[in-house]
């Protein structure tokens, strides 16, 4: 848990950390976390598994504050990728709530729309998103943080 400690990352989140039972972090979050807390774009890439949603969710976690609109966007190709990442952004925010929605099609959009209202996060997929934006259900003008998750992929 140190190590995480060492990377300048929140108690708050740490303790989510603690929760979920991880111990080190992985290559991609130490080479990744100080520079997004530093407020610094990054490119990064890594397998499946090595730790990419706790390694850009701890900067979205440590800047968003609840009740202030939607401050970060998270890009995914899929709707299960979309559904994930919300519920590990979900899980690590335990000690310190926000609201996190996934927005995707094939589902109904009344209740997105619904929590579109209090969202501080939204994750969702590009087509969905625009939908959004279309219909002015969506206000992104307060995003700070933009992640497009498995980029690669939208282009498939």
């Amino acid at each position: 848990m140190e190590s995480f400690r060492n990377l300048g990352i929140s108690a708050q989140l740490l303790a989510s950390i603690k929760d979920a039972k991880f111990e080190k972090p992985s290559e991609i979050q130490e080479k990744s976390i100080p520079p997004i807390l530093a407020g610094n774009d990054v490119i990064a890439g890594s397998a499946t598994g090595s730790g990419k949603t706790l390694a850009f969710g701890a900067g979205i976690l440590q800047r968003c504050e609840r009740g202030r609109g939607i401050q970060a966007l998270v890009l995914t190709p899929t709707r299960e990728l979309a559904e994930q990442v919300a519920k590990a952004l979900t899980r690590f925010s335990k000690y310190k709530p926000l609201g996190i929605i996934a927005v995707y099609g094939g589902v109904g959009i009344t209740p997105q729309i619904s929590g579109l209202r209090t969202a501080d996060v939204v994750v969702g997929t590009p087509g969905r998103i625009l939908d959004h934006i279309c219909r002015n259900t969506i206000r992104l003008g307060g995003v700070k943080t933009l992640v497009l998750d498995e980029a690669d992929r939208m282009f498939d």
